[in-house]
């Protein structure tokens, strides 16, 4: 960071979620070790006003456009998002600059113990039980598997999903494994397993943070290079630079899950529309290339 530059209070734009607010304080947590002051603006988005199913609501962007808006409007300084629900055609006006450590990608299966059923394929469920999830994505791959399993509309933040659950709303639910990591939930009442990618696809940059600012913020893109995680954006950029070839937001039906491997490479899974696609490599440009064609022949 340029010494001439004064330092300023970074001002950060968020959801009101529990979860939001988790991630953001952590990156006002990163800030002040460095010795930057940082604060809150809090923001209410389309996806938090509006409860209709996800399949059913027009655009993209809704838990993000509007906290990027307090962005570009000059009202902060840094928009917080999760990554999966940024759409990937880029935000004129602001850059992702930074995507820090990511946490586990996974999906989690939260049941009732009497919809349990350890010896079932596909899922540990009871035939026929109601699984709670909004996610296209969730309820495809599900419906793949399972197709005996009723699948019902799921909205809410993480604790009130949770919630509806134990008292009997659903059989199961479908949380991304992140969430509950975050917020350090101990789930009472209902069994909790850890899906692995291949059982159930995650949305591409699952698990990871974004974080934006002005394209002219050169002081800002400084300060928030110090959290940036080079090797999470390498497995991420791989995911969304898929999901940009299918032109998608948090709607697409589209599972990514890359990792590293021990040669400095690449592992991709894709599911997308019913099919699944594995490769690994070197080129990132090329993986991604090649799973789109898959999927376009």
């Amino acid at each position: 960071m340029d010494s001439q530059t004064s330092p300023k209070t970074i001002r950060i734009a968020t959801r009101k979620s529990k979860l939001a607010l988790w991630q953001a304080n952590w990156v006002k947590d990163q800030l002040q070790a460095q010795g930057v002051d940082a604060e809150l603006v809090l923001v209410e988005t389309q996806g938090d006003k509006q409860l209709t199913a996800f399949r059913l609501m027009k655009g993209q962007g809704f838990f993000t456009k509007a906290v990027q808006d307090e962005v570009l409007n000059g009202n902060a300084d840094i928009a917080v998002h999760s990554l999966k629900d940024l759409p990937s055609a880029a935000c004129e006006g602001l850059t992702l600059i930074a995507i820090p450590q990511r946490v586990d990608p996974r999906e989690c299966l939260l049941a009732r113990p009497e919809a349990i059923d350890k010896t079932a394929k596909g899922f540990p469920l009871k035939d026929g039980v109601k699984v709670g999830t909004s996610a296209v994505r969730r309820q495809k791959q599900i419906a793949q598997l399972r197709p005996d399993l009723q699948l019902a509309e799921l909205r809410g933040n993480v604790p009130t999903r949770i919630q509806k659950c134990v008292d009997g709303e659903y059989d199961a639910i479908i949380l991304a494994a992140a969430g509950l990591t975050r917020l350090e939930i101990t789930v009472d009442h209902l069994t909790v397993f850890t899906l692995e990618p291949d059982e159930l696809v995650p949305a591409p940059g699952q698990g990871a943070l974004a974080i934006e600012c002005r394209d002219d913020d050169t002081y800002t893109r400084e300060v928030m290079a110090k959290i940036h995680d080079a090797d999470a954006a390498k497995t991420v950029n791989v995911e969304r630079g898929l999901m940009k070839k299918f032109d998608g937001g948090c709607q697409l039906a589209l599972g990514a899950h890359a990792t590293s491997t021990a040669d400095e490479g690449l592992s991709l899974l894709v599911w997308y529309e019913g099919k699944t696609y594995t490769a690994t490599g070197t080129s990132p440009d090329e993986l991604i290339t090649d799973a789109f064609q898959f999927f376009a022949e």
